[in-house]
């Protein structure tokens, strides 16, 4: 049992993570669900050594040995997959996410037309949010790759790790990885102003300092992406602006409410069919949205989202009846993610 011969079984039954425990088989997520490999027997600790270290070159190895952490990435035959190293209870452990070659496009994803508006701003910040798993970066890709294929700019993304490789056709894209080509991502941000970028990917903003910087990125003159573990467009302003200390929100309100685009929040579900489907929550800042971020009144967001369906926004309750109402999804799943799950008692299906 070798660590290629594991990733190509994940990709071949198309799991989105692979779980390499010691004491237990070698695990599988499919279709949002767990199931261990059969045939396969519990993994040693001697084991799970080997596998690890056959990923690792000398420095990755000290890298991981010293901060008991490593993320990378790893390529195998033409699978790409993005790797967690760990301990847990002294032993190593790897969760791997399994990175489909082929970068969907926006339509192949089921993104809503106004998206395709969005990026085509010279300037502003579209915030992509949700939980783990819910296909985040495979959703950034796509809205890189449109970039990419419709715009003459200069795209940097900073990553950790490099997931989905792209190639430079309309725009230059340079893909910088946390630890390899860049010591953090506030650094790698501060430095990007010195690249001449129009567009800027931040894989996570993870911290303060991040989280300024591209804000500020924002508001000179670029179009910058970015994903946050949020779950919906309320909860993420929030959590930008109560990040800072007290003394500095109201500037950073002050500042969000003029360079926010949109927030784009989603959640895989399973599907009728088989296979997983997003429902998503689409803020647009509007005057309305500026003016609540401004005073500090969040929570009325979610009332603006539900009434401005005519500029392209949807809440999340909307988007979940409407793939309940197209049969994508069941009445049970879609009760179980919605605010007030007895709206769908109103639908009649003909």
């Amino acid at each position: 049992m070798t660590i290629k011969e594991l990733f190509i079984i994940a990709a071949k039954r198309k799991a989105s993570d692979l779980h390499l425990v010691v004491g237990l088989p070698p695990a599988l997520r499919v279709d949002g669900d767990l199931t261990y490999i059969e045939g396969r027997k519990a993994i040693s600790a001697k084991e799970m050594e080997i596998l690890v270290y056959s990923m690792l070159d000398s420095d990755k190895k000290d890298r991981f040995l010293a901060a008991k952490e490593l993320d990378i990435s790893y390529a195998v035959d033409n699978y790409r997959y993005r790797v967690n190293l760990h301990f847990e209870k002294g032993n190593m452990g790897v969760v791997a996410r399994v990175i489909n070659e082929k970068i969907s496009t926006l339509d192949e994803l089921g993104l809503p037309k106004i998206i395709y508006n969005l990026l085509d701003l010279k300037q502003g910040l579209i915030l992509l949010t949700g939980p783990t798993g819910c296909g985040k970066s495979t959703t950034l890709a796509s809205m890189i790759e449109y970039v990419n294929n419709n715009r003459f700019c200069n795209i940097i993304t900073l990553e950790d790790p490099i997931e989905y490789i792209f190639e430079s056709k309309k725009s230059i894209i340079i893909q910088r990885q946390l630890g390899s080509d860049m010591l953090s991502f506030s650094e790698g941000l501060k430095h990007a102003l010195r690249q001449d970028p129009n567009v800027i990917m931040v894989g996570e903003m993870r911290d303060l300092e991040t989280i300024a910087t591209t804000i500020t990125l924002a508001e000179t003159g670029h179009l910058v992406l970015a994903t946050l573990h949020t779950y919906n467009a309320s909860q993420t302003i929030d959590r930008i602006i109560d990040i800072f200390p007290s003394h500095q929100q109201n500037q950073v309100r002050m500042q969000l409410s003029m360079v926010l685009a949109s927030v784009i929040s989603q959640r895989l579900l399973p599907k009728i069919d088989g296979g997983r489907v997003a429902a998503r929550e689409l803020l647009i800042n509007n005057p309305a949205v500026s003016n609540l971020i401004r005073e500090n009144k969040i929570a009325q967001v979610k009332t603006v989202i539900e009434t401005s369906s005519k500029e392209g926004m949807v809440s999340m309750d909307q988007d979940l009846q409407r793939l309940y109402k197209e049969k994508q999804i069941t009445k049970e799943i879609a009760q179980s993610q919605m605010d007030n799950p007895e709206l769908l008692d109103k639908f009649r299906f003909k």
